[in-house]
């Protein structure tokens, strides 16, 4: 039954266990963060500044994790991320204060940066163009199961054996991880044993990335007005995307009194409705670009998703019932993911064969805007004795990139030389 499998769709599901793997780590740190808070007696201000060293190292090293795919291949870059990410995973399992606990999430985030950039480049040799948005949506929907499983493995082993197992355990898994990628996975479809060439020839005349194209100087990156124009927006709707995966826990459990056991099918519940949101966006927007060409119909779903998440927030911080405000955290999550993925599918579209690099770029910009996020959170949250007055700043932040989606143009390609050319 799995040979009829077509082999795209084989790494497809590897890119998702990927993805699946990347949050399923990334979360976890929240989602102990109370006892965490308790153990080494931090205040919401120091647990920021926690949260921030990742959020840093991963802005930092965006593009250059985008660069090095697109040079090296996604196959080099997805073991050396995945062996190093899974060793300070482990290593946090072992901290004993914020100051080591910040390095070693800093590193920690440097091995992360890798993951989206060459992900992306692998979509670009693996898919043909027309299944650029369900393609992207499998990646997407990988972080959503690993921030949906997250809270029934990590909340049980942190309960019976210390917040500082699950890290142990999430370091075992991106181990096995790596020993099935290094076996099987190959960078392109023509290097893959078994795969038909019928499926190989579709493959390769159909998608984006091209043998023709160089790979891009940083430069031509920023002269690009849909590049800035899509990294800004990027900056902006990481608040949200960050406050889901960073702080949530903590607000709910000490903004909103839930218990820890209570925050569990909250968390479930609210990245299931993520996996919704994302197959939603993902079929929609390649219907939509099908019916109304590719500027509006990118536009119109990262608009409106976009609006509706920074709505969502709002009225989570507005309402004082903490059922309807939890309510509101699992529909602004629907919201985020129904549009996050449109913005990976316009770096494809104007990236082509140089999507690592132009993710990195837009990654970059984002992860600045979690590593702001991080920090202000926590800060205000001290200084205002109240967690609904920095969500409120989280909503108009996103409501500030939703409107940067009405100059993003994903036909305006990033101007390479190719082989003709020189």
């Amino acid at each position: 039954m799995i040979k009829a499998i077509p082999y795209r769709y084989r790494v497809l599901v590897l890119l998702c266990s990927l993805t699946t793997l990347t949050y399923l780590d990334r979360i976890c740190i929240s989602i102990v963060g109370v006892r965490i808070k308790t153990e080494f007696t931090l205040s919401n201000e120091q647990f920021g500044w926690v949260l921030a060293s990742f959020a840093l190292a991963y802005a930092l090293f965006e593009i250059p994790s985008g660069l090095l795919g697109d040079h090296i291949g996604p196959r080099k870059v997805f073991i050396r991320i995945v062996l190093w990410w899974s060793l300070f995973t482990a290593v946090t399992g072992i901290t004993t204060g914020l100051i080591s606990l910040m390095f070693v999430r800093f590193l920690f985030g440097i091995g992360e940066s890798g993951t989206y950039p060459n992900a992306l480049i692998t979509v670009s040799r693996w898919f043909p163009a027309n299944e650029t948005g369900r393609s992207l949506t499998w990646v997407g929907i990988g972080s959503q199961i690993g921030s949906a499983i997250a809270p029934l493995l990590i909340i049980p082993l942190a309960a019976s054996y210390g917040w500082r197992m699950p890290f142990y355990v999430n370091a075992a898994i991106g181990g096995i991880w790596v020993l099935c990628c290094y076996s099987w996975f190959k960078d392109f479809p023509a290097q893959m044993r078994n795969i038909s060439a019928k499926e190989r020839e579709h493959i390769e005349a159909n998608c984006r990335h091209s043998i023709e194209q160089r790979r891009i100087p940083l430069k031509a990156i920023f002269k690009n007005r849909t590049v800035w124009a899509l990294m800004c927006m990027y900056f902006c709707f990481q608040w949200s995307n960050y406050f889901f995966v960073a702080w949530m826990p903590v607000y709910l459990q000490e903004g909103r009194h839930f218990t820890e056991q209570q925050t569990s099918p909250i968390i479930f519940t609210l990245f299931i409705a993520g996996i919704i949101g994302l197959l939603s966006g993902g079929f929609f927007g390649d219907w939509i670009v099908k019916k109304k060409g590719l500027r509006f119909g990118r536009r119109f779903v990262g608009f409106t998703g976009m609006g509706a998440c920074a709505l969502m927030i709002f009225l989570a911080a507005l309402f004082t019932e903490n059922k309807l405000s939890a309510a509101c955290l699992i529909a602004a999550n629907f919201s985020y993911s129904f549009a996050v993925m449109t913005s990976y599918a316009v770096c494809a579209d104007i990236g082509r064969s140089n999507t690592g690099s132009v993710t990195g770029a837009m990654n970059f910009f984002g992860q600045m805007g979690a590593f702001f996020l991080a920090l202000m959170f926590g800060k205000i949250a001290d200084l205002m004795h109240n967690f609904n007055y920095p969500l409120f700043i989280v909503s108009f932040v996103t409501l500030t990139g939703c409107m940067l989606w009405l100059v993003i143009d994903p036909t305006k390609q990033v101007a390479v030389k190719t082989a003709a050319d020189e």
